[in-house]
């Protein structure tokens, strides 16, 4: 078979995500693509959403566009991006607006991330665009957030196998200013966008989504690709430790605080020893931890060990975990001196996550 109907390599695809409409997605893109064309990349429009913004469609002139495709619906005439002239002209590099666009009826394709699939396969690059709140497993909790149930959905893995993601980031005030200005939708749409979507609790929390669905895609591809695991966590995660000391359900309230003030995944631990059984009050306390994790949506996990300092380090390997919860040690000086203490071993053990040794309160 002919190399032009196998490439010898999939076309290479960006991403440039943003928190909302109007954060420069688009003209982000222009100016990378102007950038490229003047180094002498061969570089197309495939398809472009100006939404009437002056700046955009500014930033467009003196790239080449390739034309619509024409369809006809009863007496509409409607028009979609062209896959099959993309294919033929065949640039090194094609632009192609919103990602998560569902085509016209009686398209070939559906959804425009298929159209951009094909272009990928046909060994062309693309750069395209798309909000955080059109990712399919942010669906629920952005119409949480905004009361805005978003139609139009592009599959987790299409961001999880870009080769590159960009996140457009502005303030929410910034944004704001911008669609006051008129630079995002026309006039008489401005305040009901205010008052709706583009309230300042959405924009903050749309925000964090975007940052954060980014440092995931990075967490990820750094621990794919660094070798022996020696990768930095940019996400924290928060481990408590608990015991069948009556002080675990306070450690464990620290650390959903804690988890709660950094935005964290909060995961519990209970080691037990394999020779020996709990007793049913300490049955009925670990149950108890148990549960109130699970109140504060936390993953509750168990081990089986001897050695509580190599089961902490183990689970704390395995889920990642920034910053350990512990009670202070129950043993006497004596027996720290002879054996040392967990706190001791832990440190000897993890490296570079922080450690909490939260006192006991003393009874009067």
């Amino acid at each position: 078979m002919s190399s032009s109907i196998y490439p010898a390599r999939r076309g290479k695809h960006k991403i440039f995500i943003g928190m909302a409409p109007g954060v420069g997605k688009t003209y982000r893109m222009l100016e990378e693509a102007h950038a490229l064309k003047q180094e002498g990349i061969d570089v197309a429009i495939g398809l472009l959403e100006t939404h009437d913004r002056k700046e955009t469609a500014q930033k467009a002139k003196g790239l080449e566009i390739i034309p619509r495709k024409q369809l006809s619906r009863g007496e509409l005439t409607l028009t979609e991006m062209d896959t099959d002239a993309i294919l033929k002209r065949s640039p090194q590099l094609v632009l192609i607006d919103e990602l998560a666009h569902t085509n016209v009826p009686g398209s070939q394709r559906e959804k425009r991330y298929e159209d951009v699939e094909i272009v990928l396969a046909a060994g062309i690059d693309v750069y395209s665009t798309m909000n955080v709140q059109h990712l399919e497993s942010l669906n629920d909790l952005v119409a949480r957030i905004t009361g805005v149930v978003v139609r139009e959905r592009v599959p987790d893995r299409i961001l999880e196998e870009a080769d590159e993601v960009i996140v457009i980031d502005v303030t929410p005030e910034t944004l704001q200013e911008r669609l006051l200005e008129g630079k995002i939708y026309a006039p008489q749409k401005i305040q009901q966008s205010l008052d709706n979507f583009f309230q300042r609790r959405n924009l903050i929390a749309l925000r964090e989504l975007a940052l954060r669905e980014v440092a995931d895609n990075v967490e990820e591809n750094a621990i794919a690709t660094t070798p022996n695991g020696q990768f930095c966590n940019i996400h924290e995660r928060v481990l408590v430790c608990v015991s069948t000391y009556p002080n675990s359900v306070q450690l464990l309230r620290r650390g959903a605080r804690l988890a709660n003030y950094m935005n964290a995944p909060l995961y519990t631990l209970f080691v037990a020893n394999p020779e020996r059984f709990l007793t049913k009050e300490e049955s009925l306390h670990i149950h108890n931890c148990e549960k109130l994790c699970k109140e504060f949506e936390g993953t509750f996990l168990r081990a089986t060990s001897h050695d509580i300092a190599s089961a902490i380090a183990e689970t704390a390997e395995k889920y990642r975990i920034t910053q350990i919860v512990i009670g202070e040690s129950q043993r006497s000086r004596w027996q720290i001196l002879l054996k040392g203490s967990l706190t001791q071993k832990l440190v000897r053990l993890v490296k570079n996550i922080d450690l909490h040794i939260i006192a006991s309160e003393k009874k009067s």
